[in-house]
């Protein structure tokens, strides 16, 4: 699954064995928020440069039955959730127990300090943080005020709404991060589906799938991105003197990733079109005037102090990439933010904000996380990363970086689509550093590198728990009343993510693959796939542009 947004000091976190910094259960009260906020502060350094994983050390003579029970643990907690047996969020804790069962039958298993330290504290840090700050900032109206200018913009036609609200989605997720983006922009969608009397799960999912595609475009916009970019760094690979020279940078990710991201544009509008052309056509058409007077800014001046404390947030979101300090993460950013909105504007009455926090969402990424760092321990993810290896090296010298390139690009989307994509970023890192370190293979790092972010970034459209912007939105949605399937999402978000995955395919096949006679062939093959996609984005922008469903004026 595309997980949700990391740091610096999660990427070394989770390649070092995946130690994780204890989790304390909160209770709603400011106090303890205030707590939580401030232990983050020995606790991340202490995961920084901790390579135990909480004392405990898995045994070296694992049996061999262990990997395949991963895969049926893995398999079953799937089927409870797509056929709904129980909920999602019981699914995964029950799938936590199931691993930390299995890790203690084979020997001494991990404790219950160790267990809490493959919780990942960044992501539910930055989700509990930005869910109270957007509780706040929706009491002040922004969120109705924006969708009725979103609505404007749209000239009353729903699928022009839906590619707006979908670009600034890919936009924002791309500088930010998608779980924040998503966190910001489905209220929007919400409340705007509310004043046009629209059913806002089609809008929703077309968000994620866009949140999923922008985040991949840059370094810092989806958490596979930060792990490959933190240790594919030229000071990373420092150490390696075949590698001298071959280190990524965040400019390496927009000029190599970006492309792909571009050329996946406008198929993607087209397949989301046909996919959910029943809830994306027709149009509203309402009385604007009559909508800003009635859905305008609430309380302004609640509004200004929150808003001036959302865009601290989001400076310090953009400054902990850029000036990283074990201090500056987005969970500290994110939880800080939060504290300070709280006091500046309810100091003394905190239950309703806290009481927003989306719990379930919460206690389903505690037990997902759980259960994969269980799998991880139990090989799982090792047994891909191994197959991977030994296929690449029996390739045929003329085909093998063809085959590197295909093979991690397509094996990473699925793997990324059904098992989270943090700890399977992190095993696969270290391969790809091997494969391209090994003067056997003569397989330079780069096309390794941005086939595995393209696939681990894309393939969290494949199902609702490959990423986590997809599960943020998911409770969201359920929050409203709204409840938005595995099969639902899995109709629309499998076939978008095959279709990019394969538009990718041909981008790094004709970028790296291939060997042309002159750089220019590739350099414009590329940049016409690209401007074809650019030019037919508006063409299917008016594509339902005259259908109307609803002729009602208010």
């Amino acid at each position: 699954m595309n997980n949700p947004t990391g740091s610096l000091h999660m990427v070394h976190a989770e390649v070092e064995s995946m130690p994780r910094t204890q989790w304390h259960r909160t209770p709603i009260n400011l106090s303890m928020l205030l707590v939580t906020c401030l232990a983050f502060a020995p606790t991340v350094t202490a995961a920084a440069i901790s390579t135990g994983g909480g004392g405990w050390t898995p045994p070296s003579d694992m049996p061999d039955w262990i990997t395949p029970l991963a895969f049926v643990i893995l398999i079953a907690v799937y089927a409870l959730i797509v056929f709904e047996v129980v909920h999602r969020a019981l699914a995964a804790a029950i799938g936590g127990i199931a691993v930390v069962v299995a890790l203690h039958a084979v020997g001494d298993g991990p404790d219950l300090g160790t267990v809490v330290t493959w919780i990942d504290e960044e992501t539910l840090g930055l989700l509990i943080g930005m869910m109270i700050i957007v509780d706040v900032l929706a009491k002040t109206g922004l969120f109705e005020w924006a969708a009725v200018q979103a609505y404007a913009y749209s000239g009353g036609s729903i699928w022009r709404l839906s590619i707006i609200l979908c670009v600034i989605t890919a936009v924002f997720s791309a500088f930010l991060d998608n779980v924040t983006t998503i966190l910001l922009i489905v209220p929007v969608t919400i409340q705007i589906s509310k004043v046009l009397d629209l059913e806002p799960v089609p809008l929703i999912i077309a968000e994620v799938m866009f949140s999923n595609i922008g985040g991949a475009a840059t370094q810092i916009g989806d958490p596979p991105n930060i792990i490959i970019g933190a240790q594919l760094s030229p000071q990373a690979l420092s150490d390696y003197d075949m590698l001298a020279g071959q280190g990524v940078t965040f400019v390496d990710f927009i000029v190599h990733v970006g492309p792909a991201v571009v050329i996946a544009i406008a198929p993607s509008f087209w397949l989301l079109s046909r996919l959910e052309s029943k809830g994306l056509s027709g149009a509203r058409h309402r009385n604007v005037d009559l909508l800003r007077l009635r859905y305008g800014i609430k309380d302004m001046q609640l509004l200004k102090k929150s808003g001036a404390i959302l865009t601290l947030v989001i400076i310090g979101f953009f400054a902990h990439s850029a000036y990283p300090h074990p201090l500056l993460t987005v969970a500290t950013i994110a939880l800080g933010g939060a504290v300070l909105m709280l006091l500046f504007t309810s100091p003394h009455h905190v239950e309703e904000q806290l009481d927003a926090v989306e719990w379930t969402t919460i206690i389903f990424f505690a037990g997902l996380f759980i259960m994969i760092g269980g799998l991880q321990y139990m090989g799982l993810i090792d047994s891909i990363a191994e197959g991977i290896s030994d296929i690449i090296s029996r390739a045929s010298e003329d085909n093998r970086l063809m085959v590197s390139v295909v093979l991690l690009l397509w094996v990473s989307a699925i793997a990324s689509a059904f098992i989270d994509n943090i700890p399977y970023t992190a095993t696969m890192v270290p391969v790809v550093i091997e494969l391209a370190n090994d003067p056997n293979l003569g397989l330079e790092l780069a096309p390794l590198a941005w086939a595995l972010a393209l696939g681990a970034c894309l393939g969290g459209n494949g199902t609702i728990i490959g990423a986590s912007a997809n599960v943020v939105a998911a409770g969201l949605a359920e929050g409203s009343g709204n409840d938005i399937s595995f099969n639902r999402f899995f109709k629309t978000g499998f076939p978008i993510m095959i279709l990019t995955i394969m538009t990718s395919t041909v981008y790094v096949i004709v970028r790296y693959a291939i060997e042309w006679d002159s750089n220019i062939i590739p350099f414009a093959i590329i940049a016409a796939m690209m401007a074809a996609s650019l030019f037919c984005t508006p063409i299917i922008y008016g594509k339902f542009a005259d259908s109307v469903d609803d002729s009602e004026v208010e």
